[in-house]
């Protein structure tokens, strides 16, 4: 992500580990990002722009995933949450990657509504800030 030209954040399971939030059970690490840096990045380390598929909560532009690290990346370019574009207004740098805040984090998973991400809010919702 060295070579991201816009704002760029980690969410879901990976960020509330990186918010302290343990056991968490991160499989993946989700990256938000603009369509422009996916463009500009994705290719050059062998990840397919695929388009997005809609779900009932949210969809992407693009999600590619990118299987070689030690644990996989899922790609968000372009998300969108019930239709409307979603932008954290917030960035914590944390051990060299960038996370919404923990409250943003916390509204986002519960907007998301899995159970899942309602499983992680709550874990979230328990560390003593």
């Amino acid at each position: 992500m060295r070579d991201a030209r816009d704002d760029w954040w980690i969410i879901g399971s990976a960020a509330v580990a990186l918010h302290g939030g343990n056991p968490v059970d991160a499989r993946d690490v989700d990256v938000l990002l603009t369509v422009a840096d996916a463009r500009r990045i994705l290719p050059g380390i062998g990840v397919a722009l695929t388009p997005g598929v809609a779900d009932s909560r949210f969809r992407s532009d693009f999600y590619c995933a990118w299987g070689a690290p030690p644990v996989p990346v899922d790609f968000m370019a372009g998300f969108h949450v019930y239709g409307e574009a979603l932008v954290p207004a917030t960035r914590l740098g944390m051990a060299g990657v960038f996370v919404p805040s923990r409250e943003e984090l916390l509204a986002m998973l519960r907007h998301f509504g899995r159970p899942k991400d309602l499983a992680r809010a709550r874990l979230l919702d328990r560390l003593v800030m």
